[in-house]
């Protein structure tokens, strides 16, 4: 259950600040669905415009790293994070933008071995090689 109010289209349309945002995901995703973290950061309007103007300038806006390998990293640190929405939502949007099934098996599997050796480094807390530290 969720700990805020999730604004619907109706309250939405009575907030001019949330409806520029909301009109402008739509418009920036070309699709009329506005998923649900959108609609509880719109208790905050101020916040709101601000996430997503992040989230484009970093996930939508041209840069050296292409839109599904953003995704697939996106996966990777929400699973590290425990974000269960996150994981779904950018699965659904890593899919939308063409993941392939044997991807996201070695998504998981690249997930689950840095997980374990994470752990085995830190359990044993190797320090760094000289080799890898920047110079």
């Amino acid at each position: 259950m969720a700990t805020t109010r999730l604004l619907s289209d109706a309250e939405v349309e009575k907030i001019p600040a949330v409806k520029a945002v909301f009109d402008d995901i739509r418009s920036t995703r070309k699709s009329d669905f506005v998923n649900n973290f959108w609609r509880g950061l719109a208790n905050d309007p101020a916040s709101l415009k601000r996430v997503w103007e992040q989230l484009k300038a970093v996930m939508v806006a041209d840069s050296a790293i292409d839109p599904l390998t953003k995704e697939m990293i996106y996966i990777a640190v929400s699973t590290a994070n425990g974000c269960s929405y996150c994981v779904h939502s950018h699965t659904a949007a890593a899919r939308a933008k063409g993941m392939t099934d044997a991807q996201h098996g070695e998504l998981i599997s690249i997930i689950g071995l840095a997980c374990q050796t994470n752990h085995l480094v830190t359990a044993m807390q190797i320090p760094v090689d000289p080799q890898f530290e920047v110079k």
